[in-house]
């Protein structure tokens, strides 16, 4: 039993290839490169790789994707050399796993401490043998080492990423990153084939699915509400603009969806996701928004600045009548546009705009004064918003200086970051703004910016839940993660990891408060013995604390206070952390020379086989979409297809799964749990009045107490 308290790369594959000459044993610098489609470096000694296959799969399972991106190259040299490839860290993403094909066979990576595990790929490297090694170089870049790569020769490799989607008013995008800072007059395509497919699964029924950046590219499937795809295909494919794909979410109800993972004999863990329904009803309020623009060099790069000029217009555009704003731009030193907040309309958007189009990049980052100067705008009987807009690419001394500032932050005050481009300091932006009671959200230069600053402005006119307490009872429950929730807006779930032991029923009730009035729900849930279907939640928890942990670090400037708990996670779930790698080795005998476990081995059997079979029960489903196409003369004689089931038989339950509601007459199965929110506590639906009327309740006080204090002011 515990309680936790709530205060509150795809890839641009940026690729760089630095050729390797083994009679020289010279390691030849690089230059920054713009391009996916070549490795190249420069020199007498660079080397060229085409990029003649990219394929990438992703499947989405409750908001948790799991990407696979499959490549080969070939060596246009006459010579063997070693590829140095670098590419972004993606949102919320950890690497869990790296293959190479040795001798026609896949060899999948381990983990290891980064500075053992580089020393055995240096060891290997003068031994002229199949080395890999794939790291984490700081929060914004992995790099991935392949050596040798034959002259005139192939080499395939799989890299495998595990991230947690971001939801924005009901919108969960996936980013799959290709536009990053590379170098300029190289190829930017595979020459023979790249390709995307994407399988969603949700809980929560979807709505609607697209494309931003590519729209009538992608061929989109709507199976069910429970499952939708997307696919691209194209030949000698362009790898310099971000694909992005987001789909709509609409639970109907506030609540809270469970999915749980549990090997037999071992410990299980569980993922909730608490959402805010549709009835929640917006707040007639003015607000006050202050928008802080990164003008530094940084910004220069990827259209940074481009974008954030974007993105700043839709927001202020999307204001209300009764709210005011303020532009702040800032490098070494903030600068105001008005001086004072102003109301929307012709006159200062077009101010605005003149502003915002007159900014250029340059200089450093030094956002504590820009934040300083914007707390001077807080107005007693209205909210402020503060929206950063940053690649968040500061000094890391003046990292526990902006966390302290955050910790001094006025009463009705928030913060909002926005990260720009694929360059970008996500954990520090993510715990800026989460421990600033707001929340972080990342933008791509191909997504929708005024689909992004609606769901924006919407998300502040719902009610949150914050001061929230989870209390579990009747199993033992630990390590739960986050340790400090961020509050809950509209459109925005809150998802939280833990660990349970034993099985059997759990209750977990939730309190909170909800503008000012509390709340409280208790549920019961049944947590498995066995449940294979989830895996991927496993890893998820463990990159969560690691997290957490690094944050940590940061807030006390200590760049190594859990170092070796942080290793000790990376190494026994297999995610890569700037203090552990992957390494990839000839064969099994090889690991065992160095003592190294094969953990991972084991995990990507259980992963690839839960997926497997989830894929087989998606196909269930497209098969009687199909079926349901035709003449249905006879629909009685409509026979199933071979990996199909037949109505009666998939509306019966199978041992330890839970019936879904039937959709559009397609019933289907799931190993999950999912509870509304009401008077009378437990789950599987129910009424919602209590909760609603109390929401309401809240609403109308709210807004009786603002237009009192206006009046008073």
């Amino acid at each position: 039993m515990g309680t936790y308290n709530t205060t509150s790369w795809q890839q641009k594959w940026m690729v760089i290839l630095c050729g390797i000459g083994l009679m020289s044993g010279i390691f030849t610098p690089v230059v920054a490169t713009h391009a996916a489609g070549l490795l190249v470096s420069d020199g007498p000694l660079g080397g060229v790789l085409e990029n003649k296959e990219h394929d990438v799969k992703v499947m989405i399972n409750n908001g948790i994707a799991v990407t696979e991106v499959t490549q080969v190259f070939v060596n246009q040299e006459n010579r063997i050399v070693e590829a140095l490839y670098t590419f972004p860290v993606p949102k919320n993403a950890s690497v869990a796993n790296f293959s190479m094909w040795i001798n026609g066979k896949e060899m999948i990576g381990e983990v290891v401490e980064k500075e053992r595990a580089r020393k055995i790929y240096q060891s290997y490297k003068r031994q002229r043998k199949d080395p890999g090694l794939l790291e984490q170089v700081n929060y914004k870049r992995f790099e991935m080492r392949i050596f040798p790569i034959p002259a005139r020769g192939e080499q395939k490799v799989k890299v495998t990423y595990y991230q947690e989607l971001d939801v924005d008013h009901d919108w969960a995008t996936y980013v799959y990153p290709l536009a990053t800072v590379t170098q300029r007059d190289i190829n930017q395509r595979t020459t023979s084939r790249f390709s995307l497919s994407l399988e969603v699964q949700s809980e929560v029924p979807i709505t609607a699915m697209e494309s931003p950046s590519h729209g009538g590219d992608f061929a989109i499937a709507d199976h069910d509400p429970s499952y939708y795809q997307a696919s691209l295909e194209t030949k000698e494919g362009d790898l310099s603009q971000d694909l992005v794909v987001a789909y709509h979410l609409e639970r109907p109800q506030s609540g809270m969806d469970l999915i749980h993972s549990k090997a037999k004999g071992e410990d299980g863990y569980f993922m909730m996701t608490i959402t805010a329904g549709k009835e929640l009803k917006e707040v007639n309020q003015g607000m006050d928004y202050v928008f802080l623009l990164d003008i530094s060099g940084s910004m220069a790069n990827e259209s940074k600045l481009s974008t954030s000029r974007k993105s700043i217009t839709a927001f202020v555009d999307a204001l209300g009548k009764e709210d005011r704003f303020e532009l702040l731009t800032f490098n070494v030193q903030p600068n105001t546009l008005f001086q004072t907040l102003q109301p929307v309309n012709e006159e200062t958007l077009k101010r605005a705009t003149e502003y915002l189009n007159s900014q250029r990049a340059r200089g450093g980052t030094t956002l504590r004064p820009a934040i300083m100067a914007a707390y001077r705008y807080l107005h007693a009987d209205r909210p402020l918003n503060v929206v950063i807009l940053s690649d968040g690419i500061t000094e890391p001394r003046e990292h526990r200086e902006l966390l302290e500032l955050i910790d001094q932050r006025p009463s009705g005050a928030r913060l909002f970051c926005i990260g720009v481009g694929n360059e970008v300091n996500r954990p520090l932006l993510r715990q800026i703004a989460e421990e600033a009671g707001g929340l972080a959200a990342f933008l791509s230069d191909r997504d929708d910016y005024d689909r992004q600053a609606q769901a924006f402005q919407r998300k502040l006119l719902r009610p949150a839940m914050n001061q929230v307490q989870l209390n579990f009872r009747g199993m033992e429950t630990y390590d739960v993660e986050p340790r400090v929730l961020p509050n809950l807006y509209h459109g925005s779930p809150v998802r939280i990891y833990g660990r349970y032991r034993g099985s059997g029923s759990m209750t977990v009730t939730i309190e909170a408060e909800v503008l000012g009035q509390p709340f409280k729900q208790t549920l019961t849930m049944k947590m498995p013995k066995v449940d294979d279907g989830n895996p991927e939640i496993e890893r998820i928890w463990a990159w969560q604390r690691a997290q957490r942990l690094l944050a940590d670090q940061r807030r006390t400037s200590s760049s190594s206070s859990h170092r070796e708990e942080i290793v000790q996670l990376c190494e026994d779930y297999s995610i890569v952390s700037e203090y552990a790698s992957f390494l990839v080795l000839e064969n099994d005998a090889e690991y065992s020379r160095w003592s190294i476990e094969r953990r991972n081995a084991g995990r990507m059997i259980r992963d690839r086989a839960a997926r497997t079979v989830r894929r087989e029960k998606l196909r269930e489903l497209s098969d009687r979409t199909v079926a349901n196409l035709g003449p249905q003369e006879k629909p009685n004689r409509i026979q199933p297809t071979a990996n199909s089931v037949s109505s009666n038989q998939a509306s019966q339950p199978q041992p330890g799964q839970t019936p879904l509601a039937t959709n559009r007459g397609r019933p289907v199965t799931r190993q999950s749990q999912n509870f509304n929110f009401n008077s009378g506590g437990g789950g599987g639906g129910g009424a919602i009045d209590s909760f609603s009327a109390a929401l309401l309740l809240s609403l109308a006080g709210m807004g009786a107490w603002s237009y009192r204090r206006r009046d008073s002011a």
